[in-house]
């Protein structure tokens, strides 16, 4: 029996290997090899966009120096 919760093809694929695993162990290392796998997409698409010259540098430092913090209002 299918059950249609809103998952798309290749969630519910996912969703169909994460039932073989049997320990946390398992999951764990399913984890870090997903982990590691869009640390490489990000490292490649910034090496792209440094290869086009659309990243350097000068953004790097820009961005340490961003303050991106929510500013919280305080009650008087």
């Amino acid at each position: 029996m299918e059950v249609s919760v809103g998952l798309n093809a290749a969630q519910m694929d996912f969703l169909r290997l994460l039932g073989h695993f049997k320990t946390e162990d398992q999951v764990a290392e399913l984890r870090k090899v997903v982990c590691d796998y869009y640390a490489r997409k990000i490292d490649d698409a910034i090496d792209q966009l440094w290869d086009e010259g659309k990243w350097d540098n000068q953004k790097n430092e820009a961005i340490l120096k961003e303050h991106l913090r929510t500013p919280y209002k305080y009650a008087e």
